[in-house]
């Protein structure tokens, strides 16, 4: 049922068709509905394009979230909208994009040979100290540029896995802990407001979880400008793995109503997932570090534990 984006109070009908000619989304043609309860439009949105919505999405306004998952894209089977998995795939290959550049240019070049025996020398020292250096040399070549002596389609392969992975990793433990506690947030959702139990559910289904979080990451098609001008790769993953957690904390808030500190909790404990699996990974084929989203991740869990105290009784809604 759609609801009303500024006060999410259920509504029969966000607008009313008189014109079948007018286009709706230059607001000819169309009534839209006023809310019983605020008095205001229950969406404004309606009318408008997508450039509007995108610009307020960068924004972070609560209207437009609102908006998307309740009024355009949400289902009553709880399944996912067509057009969503077509953006989470889009989604998807940006970040492979962005991962694989970021590990290449990071990972050390080739370690230079050893120096050839002088001619006429037989120190024993110095062969034993070639040699040995020589063996290891050679296994750090083996093990660092692992990926880099594979085909470019099996490189591709395997950072559509690992990013593939990371998503599923981020996601399933926001899921499980929202499912989890779901009990806890009832009760905090009756005693806020009985009239928002179906437009602001405590316990929402899970494709409307990863909706809010595949919305929310948008900002993983802003290094699609970065092609155009030179820029610090490292620091801008950085930067956009920052701006994705933001705005996956604002959606989770707003999808759930459950105050900031405990969405900052849950994405923090999905993010700490998503570096665990990550590292694991790229470790496994003797690459070092993440994909850009450890120091992100630390970080926002220190932002919403304040040092790890009550982690747990604030993502579960015990505290």
């Amino acid at each position: 049922m759609p609801i009303c984006i500024e006060c999410r109070f259920p509504v029969p009908i966000l607008y009313t068709t008189y014109s079948k000619a007018d286009d709706k989304a230059l607001g000819k043609g169309v009534r839209l509905t006023q809310c019983p309860r605020c008095k205001r439009f229950a969406d404004k949105y309606v009318e408008h394009d997508f450039v509007v919505l995108f610009i307020d999405l960068v924004l972070i306004k609560p209207q437009v979230y609102r908006h998307l998952l309740f009024n355009h894209w949400g289902r009553d089977d709880k399944r996912f909208d067509p057009s969503i998995i077509r953006f989470g795939i889009l989604l998807l290959l940006f970040d492979v994009y962005l991962t694989w550049a970021r590990i290449e240019k990071a990972t050390p070049g080739l370690p230079l040979p050893p120096l050839p025996p002088i001619p006429g020398t037989h120190d024993s020292s110095t062969t034993s100290s070639n040699s040995s250096f020589t063996s290891s040399g050679n296994n750090n070549v083996g093990i660092t540029n692992f990926l880099a002596t594979q085909p470019v389609l099996l490189q591709y392969l395997f950072f559509l896995l690992l990013c593939t992975a990371e998503t599923l990793a981020f996601h399933l433990p926001i899921r499980t802990l929202l499912s989890l506690s779901s009990t806890a947030t009832n009760k905090i959702a009756n005693k806020a407001d009985t009239n928002l139990a179906n437009t602001n559910p405590a316990n929402p289904s899970p494709s409307l979880i990863s909706t809010a979080l595949l919305i929310s990451s948008f900002p993983k098609l802003f290094p699609l400008l970065l092609l155009i001008w030179p820029y610090d790769l490292p620091s801008s993953a950085s930067a956009v793995s920052w701006a994705v957690i933001v705005n996956n904390v604002a959606a989770l808030e707003i999808l759930l109503g459950c105050g900031y500190v405990r969405a900052a909790g849950l994405c923090g404990v999905g993010a700490l997932c998503r570096a665990g699996v990550s590292w694991g990974i790229l470790r496994a084929v003797g690459i070092e570090g993440g994909s850009g989203i450890s120091a992100a991740a630390i970080g926002v869990m220190e932002m919403s534990t304040g040092g790890g105290d009550g982690l747990w009784a604030r993502v579960m809604g015990w505290s």
